[in-house]
């Protein structure tokens, strides 16, 4: 290499700087296209990130309360692996590299400064969707520790949730429109059977208060976790966990029965329910009764329910 062209490999820029793209990798090399690109020519391995648009999908990269910046890996079908540009986040220590990290994608991009891979916890994993809101698979989020800035304030409205919730469960009023599909895919469009869904709730919520109960929801964030979990609704009175489904369906109950025991670990009850717009076929009234869940479901001004304990 001549002397002109190794000045030319030192690294000169500093966080805040901005760059073409398209000059930086003219300078150092790395992939043109994508979001991580290792470098051939120069010991860096480059990371772009462009969270308001990663937001839309589920990703949530930017700083989080920890004081690291999380980051997602590459791969949009499938589950993501540790491989290519992933591996070369997580070995770039032991490969001899800075891990420098751009925000933006394409055009004038601005560096945010290098980082190193939390070698305590380097990554975790989260579910978000396949590209075009495909179905939900596993990611991988990298907790990079900045080696040059000082850590910011969580941008992102997971960011904002994790650093203003140190409670594991927390009580919320029904109006709080918040899902877990609003957390793991924001940009998804809402089905009509989720418009049901919510509809049943509130109707149920009506219901209970002309008889003197008072209902609310909860968030919940299990150990480890980074993506909140909701309940529909609970009535403390009767101690009721309520989860409701926007049609009579097997998959439908299946699913009610699986949040319920998920969300039950969490909030404190005597009595589990499913929600649903009509009355199920007997085999689907068995399925949730040899799990331990009532069924509820509307009957004119009134509800009927498997187990009448679970109505006022």
């Amino acid at each position: 290499m001549s002397r002109n062209a190794a000045l030319a490999l030192v690294w000169s820029l500093k966080p805040g700087d901005r760059i073409e793209r398209k000059q930086l990798h003219g300078s150092f090399g790395g992939r043109t296209q994508g979001g991580i690109g290792p470098s051939a020519k120069s010991p860096n391995v480059f990371v772009f990130t462009d969270p308001l648009a990663g937001e839309k999908h589920g990703y949530y990269d930017g700083w989080m309360p920890d004081g690291c910046f999380h980051y997602s890996g590459e791969g949009q079908r499938g589950d993501q692996r540790m491989v290519s540009g992933n591996a070369s986040i997580l070995t770039h220590q032991a490969d001899g590299r800075a891990l420098r990290v751009f925000q933006g994608a394409r055009g004038t991009v601005t560096y945010l400064g290098e980082f190193v891979v939390d070698q305590g916890l380097p990554w975790y994993a989260a579910d978000a969707p396949e590209t075009d809101d495909g179905p939900l698979r596993k990611v991988i989020v990298f907790r990079l520790m900045p080696v040059d800035t000082v850590p910011k304030a969580p941008e992102s409205r997971l960011g904002h949730l994790l650093g203003s919730a140190p409670n594991r469960v927390d009580e919320l009023p029904l109006e709080r429109n918040e899902t877990e599909k609003s957390f793991v895919n924001p940009n998804r469009v809402t089905y009509e059977a989720e418009r049901i869904e919510a509809r049943l709730v509130h109707s149920f919520a009506s219901y209970l208060m002309s008889r003197g109960h008072e209902s609310c929801r909860h968030r919940m964030l299990p150990p480890g976790e980074t993506r909140p979990l909701f309940t529909d609704l609970y009535c403390k009175r009767l101690g009721l966990l309520v989860e409701a489904k926007g049609s009579v369906t097997r998959e439908n109950v299946r699913m009610a029965i699986g949040q319920l025991a998920d969300y039950g670990r969490f909030v404190e009850h005597t009595k589990r329910a499913i929600l649903m717009p009509s009355q199920p076929r007997a085999d689907l009234l068995a399925l949730a009764e040899s799990q331990g869940c009532a069924v509820i479901w509307p009957e004119g001004r009134n509800y009927a329910s498997t187990d009448p304990s679970a109505l006022p």
